[in-house]
């Protein structure tokens, strides 16, 4: 189970008890931080939390921004800066950027209302998207805090924009983030001023198809499951214990690989792992994939196995001679030295990460490129937020009021 996951069961259990909470979500970054915009810390008003917005240097301060906007009612927006030189102890930064945090009251027509949004496209596994306003200049009839959800059916809801014009705009930007995929910080002008806005992609987990039900593939399935993975298994011939074996999957099948495919749809290509432990069974298994448009299966064994495998199905018709199959990776995972089951399993979920982010997977300090895409400069944010009196390079902090 995932962050966001577990931050929605929390919600569920806050509302059962009728207890009120506040949401932090990190919505703009720059430079080097330990979390990315779409990061969330739900803080209840017994001092319990979920999630996590940093490493751990300014959590202590959004349970300040919590309880303050409990009392108030009112989304504050926080920016916390450790770029400058002469940093102090006191908030313990380790990364030398900016992090921009909207922490909001838990109501029904404010971040409440977004979870719930999110928690369906998880649950139903669809694509939609969260537009989240953090900052308004000028007479824009928005506020700080408003949102528009989009699905991927067209469908929309907008809380706390007040124009149809706004809606509108916020509304295009909703779309092009939906076509892309990607999020983005989006900075909106109208004859009445400008707003920003976080701009998230809601996507359903990745889902990882598991062939094979041996001992192995328990740890696999296990990872997969720990990181919000939809993790199907899928055995021809497997006893009763299968099920025993794999509780936390989200699907066991004791059925023929392509009856188990056509429950699952194939937008981005199949992601699988075959570990039947069978020459004949794996090729029974990769002649289903196949025709799925696979992103990324991987083989257990050794290179002239998998080589022998390739040549039955170039035999069959099924590939191309001499086709590099760049989506075949046998023998699987990441070149860890691993040995012991949960040491490929780790491998492996290691190596499907790398694959689905478009990653080498290689040594972190040999990259050099940085390890998270730059982002925008966060001048605008930076003028309208109020300076709390705090030293010079410390951290910045403030409310932007609506």
């Amino acid at each position: 189970m995932n962050e966001m996951q577990r931050i929605i069961q929390a919600v569920a259990r806050l509302r059962e008890r009728g207890q009120r909470a506040a949401l932090a979500t990190v919505v703009a970054v720059e430079g080097s931080t330990y979390r990315r915009p779409g990061a969330r810390m739900l803080v209840s008003e017994d001092g319990d939390a979920e999630g996590a917005i940093s490493g751990g240097c300014l959590e202590r301060d959004v349970f300040r921004q919590a309880a303050r906007v409990l009392h108030s009612r009112e989304p504050a927006v926080t920016v916390y800066d450790s770029t400058g030189e002469d940093l102090d102890e006191g908030y313990s930064l380790g990364c030398n950027g900016v992090v921009v945090v909207l922490v909001e009251p838990l109501a029904p027509d404010g971040p409440a209302g977004a979870l719930d949004f999110i928690a369906d496209c998880l649950r139903r596994r669809r694509k939609g998207v969260v537009a989240t306003v953090f900052a308004v200049r000028g007479a824009v009839r928005t506020r700080i805090g408003a949102r528009l959800t989009l699905a991927d059916d067209g469908s929309s809801c907008a809380t706390g924009i007040d124009d149809d014009s706004t809606r509108e705009l916020l509304c295009a930007e909703a779309s092009k983030a939906l076509h892309t995929g990607r999020s983005s910080r989006t900075r909106v002008s109208t004859p009445a001023g400008e707003f920003e806005a976080f701009v998230e992609v809601v996507a359903p987990s990745l889902a990882l198809t598991i062939f094979g039900a041996g001992h192995d593939a328990a740890p696999l399935a296990h990872f997969a499951r720990a990181l919000g993975w939809h993790v199907s298994v899928v055995s021809r011939n497997a006893g009763h214990a299968i099920h025993a074996r794999f509780v936390t999957a989200d699907r066991v099948l004791v059925a023929e690989a392509s009856e188990a495919l056509d429950g699952l749809s194939d937008e981005g290509g199949a992601i699988a792992v075959v570990m039947t432990h069978n020459y004949f069974e794996d090729l029974r298994v990769l002649r289903a994939l196949i025709p799925r448009r696979p992103r990324y299966v991987a083989l257990l064994g050794p290179k002239r196995r998998t080589a022998r495998l390739l040549a039955a199905l170039e035999d069959e018709g099924l590939m191309p001679r001499g086709d590099a199959a760049a989506w075949l990776h046998g023998p699987a995972g990441l070149d860890i030295g691993a040995d012991t089951p949960e040491e490929i399993a780790l491998a492996i979920i290691a190596e499907i990460r790398a694959v689905v982010t478009g990653r080498s997977g290689g040594f972190a300090r040999e990259r050099r490129e940085p390890l998270h895409p730059r982002s925008e400069a966060l001048e605008g944010a930076r003028e309208t937020v109020l300076a709390v009196g705090v030293p010079r390079g410390e951290v910045v902090c403030g409310i932007i009021a609506d």
